[in-house]
């Protein structure tokens, strides 16, 4: 799947502009398809797939850069750059690298210790217990009660929605657990966290 923009840049006459998000995010389909699904005509957003080769997350940042700079993004109109990544193979000093890049540009950060399934899983239990990786995640998706067929690029967003409030109150007290503990969120030992819930706040209050 490739980009999906569902926007047009141009402005109609005499109608104030409407402020754009745009979700950076690694090349896979699943964070595509759920994200596409808060799109309305009060929240333009510019979902923008990011070729595996920048997986590593300090080059994605640096990818979004790039991108950003051929592309019609005006921050002080509004504009917000969202950057969804998950842990794979970083460092911690790559992971800095990302938080430290994106603090000077002003993007926002939406990272997943070990991946984005953690996210999905965060509606069905309050998972506290570190997960080793993606595949760990989707084997306790998978089961009864939970996301039973799940597949990755599958849309689940009707099947999480009703359970939504319930999957961001879960992964902010996880988040207020590792700050007591002085842990930094974006690191390789945050395991298992996940600040999705943060964007998904954010698209919801431009519904």
């Amino acid at each position: 799947m490739g980009r999906v923009k569902e926007i047009s840049r141009k402005p109609v006459r005499g109608r104030k502009r409407k402020s754009v998000v745009y979700i950076i995010c690694e090349g896979t389909e699943t964070e595509i398809r759920y994200f596409k699904r808060f799109r309305n005509r009060g929240c333009p957003i510019d979902i923008i797939p990011i070729s595996s080769q920048y997986k590593s997350a300090d080059r994605l940042v640096q990818k979004a850069e790039a991108t950003m700079g051929v592309n019609p993004y005006y921050p002080d109109e509004g504009d917000v750059i969202w950057c969804v990544f998950d842990r794979d193979e970083n460092s911690n000093e790559s992971l800095q690298k990302a938080r430290q890049a994106a603090a000077r540009k002003g993007y926002q950060l939406a990272y997943s210790n070990p991946s984005f399934e953690l996210w999905f899983l965060l509606h069905f239990v309050n998972q506290q217990a570190e997960a080793a990786d993606c595949q760990t995640l989707i084997r306790m998706l998978r089961q009864p009660g939970r996301l039973e067929k799940y597949e990755k690029n599958q849309d689940v967003y009707d099947r999480l929605k009703p359970l939504q409030e319930k999957a961001i109150e879960r992964a902010e007290q996880r988040i207020r657990v590792l700050k007591e503990e002085n842990t930094e969120i974006i690191s390789r030992q945050s395991n298992p966290v996940t600040t999705v819930a943060e964007l998904v706040k954010y698209l919801n209050s431009r519904q």
